[in-house]
């Protein structure tokens, strides 16, 4: 189902799916029993909830084994935020990009999920293409052969600042790619090692599912390494169903930081 502007709002009015957002935000990737633990309802309830949370987009489903955890995912609200709130307001709205986070051992990932008008194609191109890809991605592109096994280097090219490296794991055009990630941008993010980003491509009639899993990240990772994706992913659709530049705060802040 395609998350629209309507389903987010019905979802945020209702206190009680409130509640199970913010205790997702104190821990992510919680099962359904583990949630009704910490609030006065019914199981049932909960899964009456957690339904209209998903349908709304603002929580993914994912099994792992007999469980199936639940994920806060931070896109619908960027894409409320970029509709409405002035580029040069609110600059503290773009901290809600970071409600997402699934905490295992001491290792965490987070998912990011999003339809987008065009065909999965199109949309691998967007990826993979480096001039595409600096368009909705801070100005930097990604150099690569794309096979597995190969590696890529992503860079942007008007500050000449290597951005992040790694391996393509899995290369499979144009449903799924899997790739370490090293970033490079600062000595903070480079002491955090290689984790692992995975794109994976669901037609939907008319549209595609793009979600983004980053994983293996050490558990309290310098959240620089993944709060991007929201703004990224917002940009991405802009510039597939529109053909047009989305002016988020990270790509002015690094447009400023970089001219």
């Amino acid at each position: 189902m395609l998350c629209r502007v309507d389903d987010v709002f019905k979802a945020l009015a209702d206190p009680t799916r409130r509640s199970l957002l913010d205790e997702l935000y104190r821990q992510d990737g919680q099962t359904l029993g583990a949630l009704e633990a910490r609030l006065p309802m019914t199981r049932f309830g909960v899964m009456k909830h957690l339904k209209v949370l998903e349908e709304a987009g603002l929580v993914v489903a994912k099994r792992e084994g007999r469980e199936k955890r639940h994920f806060l995912n931070a896109v619908p609200i960027r894409l409320v935020h970029d509709r409405w709130v002035s580029k040069y307001a609110e600059p503290w709205a773009a901290a809600l990009s970071g409600l997402k986070t699934q905490l295992e051992e001491k290792t965490m990932e987070k998912i990011f999920e999003i339809y987008i008008k065009t065909t999965p194609e199109r949309l691998w191109e967007a990826i993979t293409d480096s001039d595409m890809r600096a368009k909705y991605s801070f100005g930097v592109g990604v150099k690569s052969d794309w096979t597995t096994g190969s590696g890529y280097e992503a860079v942007h090219d008007g500050a000449g600042i290597r951005i992040s490296e790694g391996e393509n794991l899995e290369v499979d055009p144009p449903r799924r790619l899997v790739q370490g990630f090293t970033a490079l941008w600062s000595d903070e993010v480079k002491a955090e090692g290689t984790s692992r980003v995975t794109w994976e491509i669901e037609p939907v009639g008319d549209s595609c599912r793009l979600t983004v899993t980053h994983s293996e990240l050490r558990e309290g990772a310098n959240n620089e390494l993944y709060g991007g994706w929201p703004m990224i992913l917002s940009g991405l659709k802009t510039l597939l169903e529109t053909g047009e530049l989305l002016d988020t705060p990270g790509s002015l802040r690094y447009a400023e930081g970089w001219a």
